[in-house]
């Protein structure tokens, strides 16, 4: 299995990032954070059937289906507020819409490289000077806000996939 801590590295898939508002839990050192990054295969199990895995996507193809998935816990000696988890997306890779998910985390998307974020149905773009709503193609960033503090001890999750171009 593929995983990084903190920041991920570059590599084709991005890089994860944290950030939030004032004195946020990120900049207190509250937050262990551990980003897996897997691929979707269809593999044929005894009975016949198909089945999706997921399994390290040490390479991956174009077309392929990547997964990443988020685990923070708050490692600090107090609850950790403010907690925001913002995770590029790399040119080379397509937001699959609908996948962004996590517990107790609002889901934002950027479409103008990581400068604003708002929910899916309130991105707008400009193509060839014509305003349009905003496609997972144009998303550059997807960012969950956790709605409550997080706990001392408490851990959460953020997933999302994409597609290699």
């Amino acid at each position: 299995m593929s995983e990084f801590k903190f920041v991920i590295s570059a590599l084709m898939f991005g890089a994860l990032a944290l950030a939030s508002g004032t004195t946020s839990a990120q900049e207190r050192d509250h937050l262990e954070v551990v980003t897996t990054v897997q691929k979707e295969i269809t593999v044929e199990t005894d009975d016949g059937s198909q089945e999706t895995r997921l399994v390290a996507a040490e390479s991956v193809v174009p077309g392929e289906r990547v997964v990443y998935t988020i685990k923070f816990r708050n490692v600090g000696q107090e609850p950790a507020e403010n907690v925001v988890i913002t995770n590029p997306i790399a040119q080379t890779l397509t937001y699959v819409a609908g996948s962004a998910a996590g517990a107790d985390l609002e889901v934002e998307f950027s479409v103008d490289g990581g400068q604003s974020f708002a929910r899916a149905e309130q991105l707008r773009v400009v193509d060839n000077g014509i305003e349009r709503p905003a496609t997972t193609i144009d998303y550059t960033h997807v960012r969950w806000v956790m709605q409550s503090e997080l706990a001392v001890g408490s851990e959460g999750q953020a997933q999302f996939a994409a597609v290699l171009e």
